[in-house]
């Protein structure tokens, strides 16, 4: 299209991450080691289900603990053999409606521990903190499930980061479809944020999925994530741009 003598291209350059420093990183033996101390720390559950969120309401963090509590409710799962880990960043700490959008979560949680909680043995673990780098990717490589939820969201890179963790094609990706990242991983387990029911059922086929049909899943995620990488993002972006190799080089 060209408007006042400009070429105008419009196009969709959805953003990635550094894949391969990722897939490098949950390789290493701190890593390894870290993320087994986690799973023992948690009391070595059969499963773990781990979402990582700043702490926003279109995240839909609700939305996955109410769907683990009617599994719980329902005894589809147990909390002695499936734990579930919120991860939660804070996030706008002195405007009203977040503080209480994170009062909300902390009840939901507290519910959840008092009717299926053990002593010593919660639940739902929630952490209202930022973690390091390395501690983020051992619970990336410790979690058997991800769940991915927001009721919008311009991409969400935590579910490319996730998968790019699972150097082992171990776990399973469980992702709303309102997520820009849906777009490509298409082998996730894709919900509507809305229906609670749904949401429920795929964590449980995500926490019960045969072994093969995961494996299967997270080799073709992982050949996405890490095929389409951020330098590949950049290089497309400036392709289309249509800037010769100088200026390219400069920025």
């Amino acid at each position: 299209m060209v408007i006042d003598g400009r070429t105008v291209k419009l196009g969709a350059f959805p953003i990635s991450i550094d894949s391969a420093a990722l897939d490098k990183l949950s390789r290493t033996p701190e890593v390894l080691e870290r993320a087994k101390q986690i799973r023992a720390d948690l009391g070595d559950p059969e499963r773990v289900v781990l979402g990582v969120d700043r702490l926003d309401y279109t995240k839909g963090i609700d939305v996955r603990l109410r769907a683990f509590e009617e599994l719980l409710a329902e005894g589809r799962v147990h909390a002695d053999k499936t734990i579930m880990v919120q991860l939660a960043t804070p996030s706008r700490e002195r405007v009203e409606h977040y503080q209480k959008m994170r009062a909300d979560i902390e009840q939901s949680v507290g519910r959840i521990n008092g009717e299926y909680a053990r002593v010593g043995f919660p639940a739902v673990h929630y952490l209202h903190q930022s973690l390091p780098r390395h501690e983020l990717v051992a619970f990336f490589v410790a979690a058997d499930a991800m769940l991915v939820t927001p009721l919008r969201d311009g991409m969400n890179l935590v579910a490319k980061e996730y998968v790019a963790c699972r150097h082992d094609n171990g776990g399973a990706l469980v992702l709303s479809e309102f997520a820009g990242a849906a777009l490509e991983l298409k082998d996730a387990l894709l919900v509507n944020p809305h229906d609670t029911d749904g949401v429920k059922n795929a964590l449980y086929e995500a926490i019960t999925m045969d072994r093969d049909e995961g494996r299967k899943r997270m080799r073709a995620l992982r050949r996405q994530v890490l095929a389409h990488d951020v330098d590949r993002w950049a290089r497309t972006f400036l392709d289309t741009l249509g800037l010769p190799p100088s200026e390219k080089a400069g920025r």
